[in-house]
């Protein structure tokens, strides 16, 4: 379902993914975990069509993401580190939103607004606006609506970043029944090491742009001599903190330079 080989992504001198390559297979739970800063969030934006690689391939459902991207766009749905809501609008106002974006026909996208809202326990919330809702009801509105148009393909970038672990495991329930019951591919990043060991079948970690390893997570266990995957992450990854933001700010001045030559 998710075909990466050798992809490269520079900005400037500074290379933020280096030649990294990976399959995700269709109907899998896939994990993408690395410190801050190691290149997740490039990776994403990348295979979400949000940035055009520097170098390698890059295929979604046997699609090449470059040269088909607005058919690639129709195949998965995505919610970001970040809120993405209309907080003025109710909840099934914003599926709606969604819904007519993607030309899901009326009939359809009210049928599966209310499959998915019932599903997430959101239903009676519908017609309340969202800003009025928790941070879990949120983060559960924004999956449903990255469902709506029954994607091949769920992209999930620190989906439950700040949320209660009775929310989170309630969460992660659900997503694991659509992808048990829909055959949704998940492609989820996390830095909630315990719940990457129980949901996601494969896992690839990567590490100043690199994959350093890959495999379930008894094998990177295995791989490691360790006893659960926080521990194997950490002898992959090391123990030292990272500075995303003094990353992140490397890319930005990287990107300001190349726009400043042009």
């Amino acid at each position: 379902m998710i075909r990466v080989h050798e992809l490269v992504k520079r900005f400037g001198d500074f290379t933020a993914v280096d030649n990294i390559s990976f399959d995700v297979a269709a109907g899998e739970i896939f994990a993408f975990l690395g410190p801050n800063g190691a290149g997740k969030t490039t990776t994403i934006k990348m295979l979400t069509t949000l940035l055009t690689p520097t170098s390698g391939t890059l295929e979604i459902d046997g699609l090449n993401i470059q040269t088909r991207s607005n058919e690639v766009r129709k195949r998965f749905g995505i919610v970001f580190q970040d809120p993405s809501l209309d907080g003025d609008m109710t909840g099934a106002e914003n599926m709606e939103l969604h819904g007519v974006f993607y030309h899901v026909p009326r009939r359809v996208r009210l049928e599966r607004t209310e499959q998915l809202l019932r599903l997430f326990e959101l239903w009676e919330r519908r017609d309340e606006q969202v800003k009025k809702f928790s941070g879990g009801m949120k983060r559960r509105l924004e999956i449903a609506r990255g469902l709506l148009h029954t994607p091949k393909i769920l992209f999930l970038d620190e989906p439950t970043l700040g949320l209660d672990p009775q929310t989170r495991n309630q969460l992660w329930t659900h997503v694991k029944h659509l992808n048990q019951s829909e055959n949704v591919t998940v492609f989820l990043t996390t830095h909630y090491m315990d719940e990457a060991e129980r949901v996601a079948q494969r896992i690839a970690v990567i590490d100043h742009g690199r994959i350093v390893a890959q495999g379930s997570p008894d094998e990177l266990k295995q791989q490691t001599s360790t006893a659960s995957l926080e521990e194997a992450f950490l002898a992959l990854t090391g123990s030292t903190i990272r500075d995303e933001s003094a990353s992140s700010a490397d890319q930005m001045r990287q990107m300001a330079r190349m726009w400043s030559r042009k």
